[in-house]
């Protein structure tokens, strides 16, 4: 697969785009394209923050996940709309929504500066599935009305001589 890229920011080179954390890291380092350092009060709205360039997939087969950092995360970096997506067809800017998920008041200020490591893009296979509308599902599965914690948390207990799943 050919991705088309186009760098809006002309540091990104020499801040190393397009570059992989490692040999079999799966997100692409997307950089922070600020001019000054960015600081994000806890809890206070997201900022829309330039990763200084722009794709276009053009493969209706694959998209791109921009995710946020785990180290970052953990810290109360997240982004705004948790996970972006952008479709084969998409050639603007590609933005990364900034929130500091830290609670407002608890002085967990997060700032970034230009250049810092912000989030990471992925590139996924869509399926495109066809739908068939039914009156009743075959072979029902039996958790039509359960779901949001309905299996539990605890192990499941498995007959004798089996494992539990």
């Amino acid at each position: 697969m050919n991705v088309a890229v186009k760098i809006l920011d002309p540091r990104l080179p020499g801040w190393g785009f397009p570059h992989w954390g490692s040999e079999l890291a799966a997100g692409l380092d997307l950089f922070a394209c600020l001019d000054a350092p960015l600081t994000l009060e806890p809890g206070a709205p997201p900022v829309l923050v330039s990763s200084g360039m722009a794709v276009r997939i053009g493969d209706p087969d694959w998209c791109a996940v921009i995710a946020p950092r785990s180290g970052l995360g953990h810290r109360g970096l997240v982004l705004g709309n948790t996970i972006g997506v952008i479709d084969a067809d998409y050639e603007g800017a590609c933005l990364v929504s900034a929130w500091n998920r830290n609670a407002a008041g608890s002085g967990l200020t997060l700032t970034i500066a230009p250049g810092d490591r912000l989030a990471q893009m992925l590139f996924v296979r869509i399926a495109r599935p066809v739908f068939e509308i039914v009156q009743d599902f075959s072979g029902a599965g039996g958790r039509g009305a359960g779901g949001f914690g309905s299996t539990g948390l605890r192990p499941c207990s498995a007959p004798a001589g089996e494992a539990p799943r």
